[in-house]
């Protein structure tokens, strides 16, 4: 049978600045065996992707972000060489699907498609936003122009690394088919912080949105699906937020397992979905979910920071973290209105 293996990862749960980000991606595997287990996409696509960013045959480095986001200090190579050049390639193999698949319903052909060209989907952070459904809050720090993308390569590049990976794809017999992103911002955080009475609560609201898509478009088709997520923290039970992220549709929740090991439940007849600690280390879809949650939040900052240095243009740029945050909230206290500090501060 075949199988639809899903992650989904977040990026900046804990800043008091700045988006959270919620990664999400899918990839069709068309034969799978499940007494085999979870399938090992490191080993299946070995010819184009790594674990380790430092590889000697530059493979495409797919791992948990924090590990491949390099340091802003590193003067040889941008921070975010890594996870734009992974999650760049994927999207890429996403978008040609999409777009081979319109052309069939709508009777384009595919050489106009190609005309269009992939790499022009990708050239600003504003048409990779586009392309992962990114939707940025309305304010004035996440304007101005788009930024020129890639930042660590060329376009040549990236297209060399895609290419590389649609032929161990096709070899592996693999598919990408869902590359996305939910950038909760600072208005919506703060919302659902008060109404849920913490912030797991937007951490749960972005999983339930992810998990009814992946319902919806999958549940009910000829393969099984299975979602995999990192742990909430120290969590065990989810079987709640699971039947209201389905809620009316049909489906009944079985809960096969809850420990610290991980939780287990299942969706129907097709849809098993896993909660583990260090998901992104053992599922190489919750790695790129992660990569590309970090990557959107980074590219958001970098808005947010180019607009206040603008405005201030000796203030030190933030990633948005705690201690940082506070520092620079003093810094900018000059620039930054209180109407606006209330809007943009996030809450613990």
């Amino acid at each position: 049978m075949g199988l639809i293996y899903c992650g989904i990862d977040e990026a900046g749960y804990g800043p008091m600045l700045g988006p959270m980000c919620v990664g999400f991606s899918a990839i069709r595997l068309a034969e799978w065996d499940p007494a085999a287990g979870a399938p090992d996409l490191w080993k299946l696509l070995s010819r184009a992707v790594c674990r380790d960013g430092g590889d000697k045959r530059r493979r495409i480095a797919v791992a948990d972000s924090k590990k491949l986001k390099l340091s802003n200090q590193l003067k040889t190579k941008h921070p975010l060489t890594h996870l734009e050049r992974g999650v760049m390639a994927f999207a890429g193999l996403v978008s040609e699907t999409a777009r081979e698949r319109d052309s069939e319903t709508e009777g384009e052909g595919i050489e106009a498609l190609r005309h269009r060209g992939i790499e022009a989907a990708v050239e600003t952070d504003s048409a990779l936003f586009a392309a992962l459904g990114v939707r940025l809050e309305p304010h004035g720090w996440y304007g101005g122009e788009e930024i020129g993308l890639p930042l660590g390569c060329t376009g040549k590049q990236i297209a060399i690394a895609r290419n590389k990976l649609a032929l161990a794809c096709d070899g592996a017999g693999v598919e990408p088919v869902a590359l996305a992103c939910i950038a909760v911002g600072e208005r919506e955080f703060n919302e659902v912080v008060r109404t849920g009475g913490s912030k797991g609560h937007v951490t749960g609201h972005c999983f339930a949105r992810y998990l009814r898509r992946v319902v919806e478009r999958w549940g009910a088709g000829p393969d099984e699906v299975r979602v995999v997520c990192d742990s909430h923290g120290g969590r065990t039970c989810y079987a709640g937020m699971i039947e209201a992220a389905v809620r009316g549709m049909g489906f009944e929740i079985e809960t096969l397992e809850e420990s610290e090991r991980c939780s287990r439940y299942r969706v129907g007849e097709r849809v098993a979905v896993l909660f583990r600690p260090e998901a992104e280390d053992a599922h190489l879809p919750v790695a790129l979910a992660s990569m590309t949650a970090k990557l959107v939040r980074e590219l958001a900052m970098a808005r947010f920071n180019r607009y206040w240095c603008m405005r201030m243009p000796d203030l030190k740029p933030t990633a948005g973290y705690t201690l940082d945050a506070r520092r620079w909230l003093e810094e900018a206290n000059g620039i930054v209105r209180q109407e606006e500090r209330e809007v943009m501060v996030r809450m613990a």
